[in-house]
C-alpha cells in the first residue's frame, strides 16, 4: 500500500499535467502524510537535496556551454570537423556527429532530406549526454547519494560516447550509400589552417576540464568554473561575434534553467528520502532477485524497464528516481555502479527521442519543420545502431571501467 500512495500519487499528478518537479514534492508530501511523518522533515530534505557542492558543477556547465553555443565556439568546431569528413559520401551527417561529439547538438545540413537530417541530429544529441562533462553524471552522483564519483563518470563516459557515435557514422555511411547521398567539395587547403586555428580554442576547453580532473588540479566543479570563465574571455576578447547586450538574456535563460534543474534535484531528494522511509528500495530488490539472480538477465529487465518508462519522461527525473531503487539490487549482485551509471545515462537518453513524448524528439521536429510521423518512420534503423550501443556497453563493462581503471 505505501508503494500504491507514493508512487500512485505521483504519477496521477503528472498525469493531470503537474510539473514533474511539483509532482515529486507533493507525492512526497502526500506520502509522509499517510504515514504519518511530520512534514518539516520531508521539507528539510528537500532543503539538504540542494546543499552538495558537486552540484555547483551544473550551474557553471550550463552556463559554459551557453556561452560557447552562442559565442562562435560550435560553429569553428563544426568547420573543424567538416575538414576531415565533409568531403566523403554522408559526409555532412557524419560531420554533424562529430559536432555533438566535440561539443553537443548541431543542426542539420542543407542538400539532404529533412527527415534524415533531423534524426541525425536528434541521435546524434544522445551521444552529448555521455561525453565529458555530462551534468547528468553530476546528476547520477547526486542521486546516488554522493557514494560515486563524478571525476569517475566522467571518465566512465568517454568511450562510451564515441562507440555510440561510431554506431551512428557506421549506419549514416551505409545510408549515404544506399541513397546516393551528395558529396560535398572539399575544405580549400588555404582555409585548413585558419579553421583549425580557430577551432583550438573551443578544444582547449575539453583540456581544461578533463586535464585539470585526471592531473588531480580541479576538481569537476572547479574545472566547470574555470572552463566558465575561459569560455567567456574566448567568446568576448578572441572571436567577438557575441555582443555584450545579448549577455543578460543568456544569463536570464541559464538561470530559468538552472532554477528548474535545482528545484527538480530538491524535490527528488525529498521524494527519495519518503522511498526510503517506506523501504521501496528493499522491496524493488527482493523482487528482482525474487525474478533471478543472475546479474546478466536483471540488466536485460533494468534495460527492458528504463526504456519503457524513458518515452514518457525526462531524462532527469529518472534518474533522480530510479537510481535510488535500481543501486541496491546493483551492489547485491555486485555490478560497479559507475558502470551502472552509464547504462542509465544511455539508455534514458534513448528514451528522450522515443515517442509518445520525446522531447528531444518534438524539439528536433519543430526546428527541422517535419512531423514526428514521418521522422518516426525513418527512425527505426537508428533504434537499431543505438541499441546496439547499448548493449554493448550493457555487457562489456570495460567499455565504460577501462578509463577510469587506468587512472586509480
Amino acid at each position: 500500500m505505501d508503494i500504491l500512495v507514493l508512487l500512485g500519487s505521483f504519477t496521477v499528478l503528472c498525469a493531470l499535467a503537474v510539473p514533474v518537479a511539483y509532482a515529486l514534492g507533493l507525492a512526497a508530501l502526500i506520502a509522509a502524510l499517510y504515514v504519518d511523518i511530520p512534514l518539516e522533515a520531508v521539507m528539510l530534505k528537500i532543503s539538504d537535496g540542494t546543499d552538495d557542492f558537486a552540484l555547483l558543477a551544473i550551474p557553471f556547465f550550463v552556463l559554459a556551454g551557453a556561452i560557447m553555443a552562442e559565442g562562435g565556439m560550435a560553429a569553428r568546431l563544426v568547420n573543424l570537423a567538416r575538414v576531415f569528413v565533409g568531403f566523403i559520401r554522408g559526409g555532412m551527417a557524419i560531420v554533424n556527429i562529430l559536432a555533438s561529439t566535440l561539443f553537443g547538438c548541431i543542426s542539420g545540413s542543407s542538400g539532404y532530406p529533412r527527415v534524415f537530417a533531423t534524426n541525425v541530429t536528434i541521435c546524434g544529441s544522445v551521444q552529448a549526454l555521455m561525453i565529458p562533462p555530462s551534468h547528468n553524471a553530476v546528476i547520477y552522483s547526486v542521486a546516488a547519494g554522493g557514494t560515486i564519483s563524478v571525476a569517475s563518470l566522467f571518465l566512465a563516459g568517454i568511450l562510451p560516447g564515441l562507440l555510440f557515435g561510431a554506431c551512428l557514422i557506421g549506419l549514416v555511411l551505409w545510408t549515404a550509400h544506399k541513397r546516393s547521398f551528395p558529396v560535398s567539395e572539399p575544405t580549400p587547403l588555404k582555409d585548413v589552417p585558419r579553421i583549425v586555428r580557430e577551432a583550438l580554442w573551443g578544444l582547449v576547453t575539453v583540456i581544461i576540464i578533463m586535464g585539470g580532473i585526471l592531473s588531480g588540479v580541479f576538481t569537476p566543479t572547479e574545472s566547470a568554473a574555470v572552463a566558465c570563465v575561459y569560455a567567456f574571455l574566448v567568446t568576448f576578447l578572441v572571436y567577438r561575434d557575441y555582443k555584450w547586450r545579448d549577455l543578460p538574456h543568456l544569463i536570464h535563460r541559464v538561470i530559468k534553467t538552472v532554477a528548474m534543474v535545482m528545484m527538480l534535484i530538491g524535490f527528488s531528494v525529498g521524494f527519495g528520502y519518503m522511498m526510503a522511509i517506506m523501504q521501496i528500495p528493499a522491496k524493488i530488490t527482493v523482487f528482482f532477485l525474487s525474478i533471478s539472480e543472475n546479474k546478466y538477465v536483471f540488466l536485460l529487465l533494468v534495460n527492458i524497464v528504463l526504456l519503457l518508462l524513458g518515452t514518457f519522461m525526462d531524462l532527469a527525473p529518472m534518474l533522480l528516481i530510479c537510481t535510488p531503487i535500481f543501486l541496491p539490487v546493483v551492489y547485491k549482485l555486485g555490478i560497479d555502479p559507475v558502470h551502472f551509471g552509464m547504462i542509465m545515462i544511455l539508455n534514458l537518453g534513448i528514451g528522450l527521442i522515443t515517442p509518445p513524448v520525446g522531447p528531444t524528439l518534438f524539439v528536433g521536429c519543430a526546428i527541422g519543420k517535419v512531423t514526428m510521423e514521418q521522422v518516426s518512420k525513418e527512425l527505426w534503423p537508428f533504434y537499431g545502431a543505438m541499441c546496439l550501443a547499448l548493449l554493448l556497453v550493457t555487457y562489456i563493462p570495460a567499455i565504460s571501467l577501462w578509463i577510469p581503471g587506468l587512472m586509480k
